[in-house]
């Protein structure tokens, strides 16, 4: 099976129930909701997906178990014929979230990691990587083996990557406060990981987490100082931030860029106006419409906007990617004037 993108990473079965306003989870209290949306999500599935969609070939790598959540997981990617590359380790279970998704507010997630927690370099066949021009991974804070030893394994799935000839691109999630993941050294890792990463899109709150509370410009210069190539650090609803280093020549090479379009450049690509049915999701089909973007050789402007486009598709839809339309299609809405949050 021929691919441009595999993505790797977390993924999960998300069960989303039909909320027409905010709940309060009180002890002893009955929320009455709607019916539910079962849904692939994580990096894997939300990116992955949203790729296909936006018609460009991809394979997924994910880890699940054999169990009745991943049935459902595997039967969803299916229906796009993404299931072949996911493994399936006995005795484990699969990874899911419920999804708190009221109209108008951002979501909460009650989520367990299941098989993510044992997730590592080797559930990455050789194979599946072969011919491929990206691979990207998603949510590391997530996954216990991928940010132990400072991002060890991590790294060496990247340089794997690498070694084949592809590019490389990281995102992240917020590590949690509570949880070992909260105490990290999340500046070690990115310095050891970073500069093995051509294409790093945090969002803003994850950086200030791990790095500190400043500007998204003063976070997007250090990331540059740390090896990456290119940040683009989503803002909500403010839209992305883009920039680039002075040394993308070996990227450009990769992906057939134009080397002086992408060389020390800086974007600022603002959110453009919907109405919002649901959040989750936004940020990986964002990073989607980025690495579309990448793909088709568009220099930094056009593929800042288009990864703002997508995700504003993506929040358009309950779920995380049924809202996510042809290229051709986010193409023409950006084209034909539409309107930003500005």
């Amino acid at each position: 099976m021929h691919a441009d993108v595999v993505v790797a990473g977390h993924v999960c079965l998300d069960v989303i129930p039909l909320l027409a306003g905010p709940v309060e989870l009180d002890p002893g209290r009955l929320v009455r909701v709607g019916e539910a949306a079962f849904s692939p999500g994580g990096s894997v599935a939300n990116t992955g997906i949203a790729l296909q969609r936006l018609g460009v070939p991809v394979r997924l790598v994910g880890r699940l178990g054999p169990d009745l959540f991943g049935t459902a997981l595997l039967d969803a990617l299916a229906v796009y014929e993404l299931d072949g590359d996911m493994v399936t380790a006995a005795e484990e279970a699969t990874s899911y979230s419920i999804v708190v998704n009221p109209p108008g507010v951002d979501r909460t997630f009650l989520h367990f990691p299941g098989a993510n927690d044992t997730f590592a370099a080797d559930d990455v066949a050789a194979a599946v990587l072969s011919g491929a021009r990206i691979f990207h991974f998603g949510y590391p804070p997530l996954m216990p083996r991928m940010y132990a030893d400072d991002g060890r394994e991590l790294g060496r799935l990247f340089a794997r990557a690498r070694d084949g000839g592809l590019a490389t691109s990281l995102d992240m999630s917020r590590p949690d406060p509570a949880t070992e993941a909260g105490r990290v050294d999340w500046r070690a890792l990115l310095e050891h990981v970073l500069p093995l990463v051509d294409v790093f899109s945090p969002s803003i709150g994850e950086l200030q987490f791990m790095l500190g509370n400043r500007t998204p410009a003063e976070l997007a210069g250090e990331l540059l100082g740390m090896g990456a190539g290119v940040v683009a650090i989503k803002l909500g609803e403010r839209g992305i931030y883009l920039r680039t280093s002075a040394d993308v020549g070996e990227l450009c090479r990769r992906l057939d860029l134009d080397e002086d379009e992408w060389h020390d450049r800086e974007v600022a690509s603002p959110a453009f106006a919907v109405d919002v049915a649901g959040t989750t999701g936004a940020g990986d089909c964002a990073i989607a419409g980025l690495l579309a973007a990448l793909l088709r050789g568009e220099g930094p402007t056009k593929a800042a906007a288009a990864a703002t486009a997508v995700g504003a598709c993506c929040v358009e839809a309950v779920d995380a990617t049924s809202g996510i339309p042809s290229w051709a299609e986010v193409d023409a809405r950006v084209n034909g004037g539409w309107p930003t949050c500005t």
